[in-house]
């Protein structure tokens, strides 16, 4: 596929119906006792220091709280130097140190609050904390990418069950970042095209807004795996405005909410992939940002491991008229 440079093997004899992707256990088994969640209003000095909140002037009465993360993976007390460090050169390699920032972004005061019960404008809410956040970090001449990011349930790796994201700005791009950069460009070379733009088959369409549509990749990575796309020519996520985000924040809704019904409730994740701060300005007509939600349903083996090649037991096709027929099967 043209934005990652992917094979997928879709594989007719491992094919199930949907039906046998549902979801069979709790996404959130060790789901916390809302008395001791610290992300529940009231516990707010349970957690680490806050970066701000949402209303910005609000007190116990906030909707959206953005804080560091306690455990966080990265350092934001470390010098970043220009330069790899003297022990980094062993085979090849090089190492850097472990300058960043890795925030959490709750998404809802109130424990059994979830991102999909939200409405659109809360959803898109919590969309402009995101982008506000991104605007902050950017001013760091040292991050070079900024991820967004969302587990739900404990099996895609949330250790917490109330509802949040997380936000990590890195000092380098990551590899799969630059060589998702690097195909679209490839793409835009050989067709003149952004190979986002161009998406529109009606078969892998699940829906569409004013400013976004929702769709099946044509090549899938995952069953039931879905992309939402600005209709616009778009490089970063934080260009996002407050229209936009509201319009966004309803069609982020819907998908949730259609994987909800369809697949009873699946852990998942969901990531934003963006370009680096510092797009090179030739790859701006090329780069192209989008949402990726992916369900998880099945697990990763030894050949995907191996191979960076992934067995899709759904065609695209059949995975978009699924959940475009949620609503009528719910009826």
């Amino acid at each position: 596929m043209p934005s990652h440079n992917r094979w997928v093997i879709f594989s007719q004899a491992r094919a199930r119906r949907p039906s046998d992707f549902k979801s069979k256990s709790d996404p959130n088994p060790n789901s916390n006792n809302q008395s001791e969640c610290p992300f529940c209003v009231g516990h707010e000095h349970e957690c680490a220091p806050e970066i701000f909140r949402v209303p910005a002037d609000s007190t116990s009465d906030w909707k959206i709280r953005v804080i560091q993360n306690l455990y966080s993976a990265l350092n934001r007390e470390l010098n970043f130097p220009n330069f790899p460090s003297d022990s980094s050169h062993c085979c090849g390699d090089m190492a850097v140190s472990g300058f960043g920032f890795h925030d959490v972004v709750i998404e809802s005061p109130v424990h059994p609050v979830h991102l999909a019960d939200l409405s659109p404008a809360q959803v898109g809410d919590v969309l402009l904390a995101y982008k506000t956040r991104i605007d902050q970090l950017r001013t760091f001449d040292s991050i070079k990418y900024v991820q967004v990011f969302k587990n739900h349930g404990a099996s895609a790796g949330a250790s917490m069950s109330h509802s949040h994201s997380q936000i990590m700005a890195l000092p380098v791009v990551p590899s799969a970042v630059s060589a998702r950069i690097e195909s679209m460009k490839e793409f835009f070379e050989q067709t003149g095209k952004c190979s986002l733009c161009q998406v529109g088959r009606d078969d892998l369409l699940i829906d569409e807004s004013t400013h976004f549509l929702s769709i099946v990749p044509f090549a899938a990575t995952f069953p039931f795996e879905i992309w939402i796309i600005p209709r616009y020519h778009s490089t970063h996520f934080h260009e996002l405005d407050s229209d936009k985000a509201v319009d966004l924040g309803g069609l982020l809704k819907l998908m949730l909410v259609k994987m909800s019904l369809q697949l009873n409730n699946p852990p998942f994740n969901f990531m934003i992939h963006t370009a680096p701060l510092q797009v090179n300005p030739s790859q701006v007509p090329s780069t192209h940002w989008f949402l990726q939600i992916v369900p998880q349903l099945s697990g990763v083996g030894g050949f995907e491991m191996g191979t960076g090649c992934y067995i899709n037991p759904v065609f695209p096709e059949d995975a978009a008229k699924v959940l475009r027929e949620v609503f009528q099967i719910t009826g």
